[in-house]
């Protein structure tokens, strides 16, 4: 792979970077989208399994699969079940390994209100072959912001 600092030249214009509007003015670049799932009894419950004894899971979403606020979201393909979850979004404008939960806090850049749309009938079926969830989580227009 060549390194853009040394000259090489994109095969194709990349697409540009997805943001965020912020409230007071201003755009918040989206990079990665990182989600937790099973972390709320009740909706652990209404899916079916024992919160007690169902740990959380972690997935992602594409950064392109943000959505702006107000924006008219079509319906997916593929599904005949779309679910939506409100969701709390925490924007960090920093990040690491290994960072010390003191120190988490200085890396949140702010807060926002968030929708997380999930294809269930897709999401099932991959959980029963025990596939990823990719298909029923990360497609587009899948998390409005």
């Amino acid at each position: 792979m060549a390194d853009m600092k040394s000259g090489g030249q994109f095969a194709f214009e990349p697409s540009a970077r997805p943001v965020v509007a912020i409230a007071g003015g201003g755009l918040f670049p989206v990079r990665r989208i990182f989600c937790i799932g099973r972390n709320y009894a009740e909706h652990v419950r209404e899916m079916g399994s024992d919160p007690k004894s169902t740990p959380p899971v972690f997935f992602t979403k594409p950064a392109d699969a943000v959505v702006a606020s107000g924006a008219e979201i079509p319906y997916p393909q593929a599904t005949e079940d779309l679910h939506f979850e409100g969701e709390l979004v925490i924007a960090l404008k920093g990040g690491g390994r290994n960072i010390d939960a003191a120190a988490a806090e200085a890396l949140i850049f702010g807060y926002a209100a968030g929708c997380d749309l999930t294809r269930r009938d897709l999401q099932a079926a991959a959980k029963n072959a025990g596939s990823p969830w990719d298909a029923a989580k990360g497609f587009d227009h899948s998390a409005p912001v």
